[in-house]
């Protein structure tokens, strides 16, 4: 994921394009509409959730009312609202990961990468993001890992499978299921 969220390293073959802007030559026009929730937490532990929102959002180059209008209805949404003062260092696992994903998707992020998001979340917790998640990808492309098979099922327009970081199959999951069987992604 890394690879694609910050041309960290150059790719080895191909040509990769998001809203038109070649990555490996466009990366600054990129970025403004590009949102990431790493794996893992990238939390500054002094910081208050509310200081951390403001800061994405100047890193986008959005300021003003608008950003206090925004990130009032994202931690509304999110049940955070009430933890808007308080440092990052203080709020449990889940809700660090609530607000890694809020970050990802504030300041107007169309292009989100989403790695593992609900990791590390209780069953509660997962399925009110799944909901959330649901209703943030209009308007929105989101590209989302995980190893939860019922999350791929019930987030994925289409799914990707890598087996040794090989494209093993892709499709949509009523697709996937008819193709490999129904064992591939039932989760009941």
């Amino acid at each position: 994921m890394a690879i694609l969220a910050c041309c960290l390293y150059p790719p080895t073959s191909g040509k990769a394009y998001i809203n038109g802007y070649d990555i490996s030559k466009q990366m600054v026009h990129i970025r403004k509409s590009l949102g990431l929730c790493p794996q893992q937490n990238l939390l500054f532990n002094y910081l208050t959730v509310s200081e951390h929102l403001h800061f994405y959002c100047g890193i986008k180059g959005v300021h003003g009312k608008m950003t206090r209008t925004e990130i009032d209805h994202m931690l509304t949404t999110f049940n955070l609202l009430e933890k808007r003062n308080e440092l990052s260092k203080s709020l449990s696992g889940g809700m660090k990961r609530k607000l890694s994903i809020i970050i990802a998707f504030i300041g107007g992020s169309k292009v989100v990468i989403l790695d593992e998001p609900t990791s590390g979340m209780d069953p509660v917790s997962r399925r009110v993001t799944w909901d959330l998640l649901q209703h943030f990808k209009q308007d929105r492309t989101i590209l989302l890992t995980t190893h939860y098979m019922d999350e791929a099922d019930v987030l994925g327009d289409r799914i990707a499978i890598m087996v040794k970081g090989s494209l093993r199959c892709c499709g949509s999951s009523i697709f996937l299921k008819k193709i490999y069987g129904l064992s591939l992604l039932d989760y009941s």
